[in-house]
């Protein structure tokens, strides 16, 4: 039985897998997600409480005992680095699991960072739909979809490029290795939960959100399996360029 594979069910273009393999890639958002304008512009309601990365940063993770150096980009993604550089610095994802690995028959993702997955009882298949809750809050964080298209000054929220009615490619492509947040549907439901691209996958270009790629330590990630687990995430340089963030 063949099914389509996308992440997050939104992009145009599809990937045939097997589909014991075709689960929804994404936080399967269930809360509301705070109200982001459609705008190109970052002084939108929700983008100020936020943790925004300026420039560049490096985290280190390791998974079975081997790193994974991954350079996140906040110069051009600073919301969704900003996010991600969040959540390694508070340690929400040492011990999570990669709950959907997809290797053939063409290689895919790995992704991981669901919150639900440290709790080793939950089975694989009730993982994909779990979300970074705040404790200051109570509440799931979300942040807005953030794609900078070749030629802009900022990047556009809220909107695939296409949905936006760009053309031109994103700055930050899914090319092998790279680091992107997993969603639902909806373009602003990405939370923790992210993915790395196993192989180049144009296809996602413009959906998705990508936000740095792995520098050294691909021939780890290729070798990641559906149940491995991050054993820590670290920061390892461009910390003090993370702004807005948790402590």
């Amino acid at each position: 039985m063949v099914g389509a594979l996308i992440l997050g069910s939104c992009s145009t273009k599809q990937v045939t897998a097997d589909s014991s393999q075709a689960s929804e890639t994404s936080t399967k958002t269930t809360t509301e997600v705070s109200s982001v304008s459609d705008n190109t512009s970052e002084n939108i309601p929700g983008m100020k409480d936020l943790p925004r990365l300026e420039g560049k940063a490096t985290v280190v993770m390791t998974v079975k005992g081997s790193p994974i150096t991954i350079e996140v980009d906040g110069t051009n993604a600073p919301i969704t680095a900003g996010n991600f550089v969040d959540l390694v610095q508070r340690g929400v994802y040492n011990g999570l699991a990669f709950h959907r690995v997809i290797h053939s028959p063409q290689p895919f993702v790995a992704q991981g960072g669901d919150p639900q997955s440290k709790d080793a009882k939950v089975p694989i298949d009730r993982l994909g739909t779990g979300s970074f809750i705040d404790s200051k809050t109570g509440k799931a964080r979300y942040i807005p979809l953030e794609i900078k298209p070749q030629g802009g000054d900022t990047p556009i929220y809220s909107k695939t490029l296409e949905s936006a009615g760009v053309t031109k490619p994103p700055v930050l492509q899914h090319k092998l290795g790279a680091v992107a947040m997993a969603r639902s549907q909806m373009p602003d439901s990405a939370s923790s939960q992210f993915y790395f691209a196993l192989a180049d996958l144009g296809f996602l270009d413009g959906n998705y959100a990508v936000f740095g790629h792995v520098t050294d330590g691909m021939n780890v990630v290729s070798k990641i399996q559906q149940g491995d687990r991050i054993d820590s995430a670290k920061v390892t340089k461009g910390a003090e360029n993370l702004k807005n963030g948790g402590h």
